[in-house]
């Protein structure tokens, strides 16, 4: 039975080589520690403020804005950890 034309075995091809090697990535240190101290802190302080609102010892009450504050901390902090070396 004939070949069709998209069934043919075409030759493989090698990709063409760089014309100059890429530059070297530059190497940068670990965190300082006021970066850890200040990611780790706010994740705990936003914990804190979430268990402190449902536990209703903050003045007003259980109110969302505690919570919703509480939560962007650990999202603070959260997306602290991204840049942490």
């Amino acid at each position: 039975m004939p070949v069709s034309k998209g069934r043919r075995k075409k030759a493989k091809r090698r990709p063409t080589p760089p014309k100059r090697p890429p530059a070297p990535a530059e190497q940068k240190g670990p965190s300082p520690t006021w970066y850890v101290v200040t990611m780790f802190g706010l994740m705990g302080l936003g914990i804190l403020v979430v268990l402190v609102n449902y536990m209703g010892f903050l003045p007003g009450g259980t109110s969302n804005l505690y919570l919703l504050g509480g939560l962007a901390c650990i999202a603070i902090g959260f997306a602290m950890t991204l840049d942490y070396r």
